[in-house]
């Protein structure tokens, strides 16, 4: 099944922080409902960081009205 890569972007001087910290919690809802992740943060540009997570489309479309992503991409090889 296709990957899909949902992102919550963040901006400003903490958007480092608020990024790994979303991540995480991202990261902790995901393993507590059994679904196969990968998730992280990146810095996508100066004061612009984004927290991330790969998952199934199909998990994707369940997630997407609980967890409320800004936006989803087909992931790069390296995120999946």
């Amino acid at each position: 099944m296709r990957q899909l890569k949902l992102i919550w972007d963040f901006f400003g001087p903490r958007a480092q922080g608020v990024a790994e910290h979303h991540a995480a919690h991202v990261d902790e809802f995901v393993r507590r409902a059994g679904v196969p992740a990968t998730s992280g943060a990146e810095c996508a540009a100066p004061g612009h960081w984004s927290a991330w997570l790969v998952v199934t489309e199909e998990a994707a479309l369940r997630l997407r009205t609980t967890l409320r992503p800004n936006r989803a991409v087909l992931p790069d090889p390296d995120d999946a």
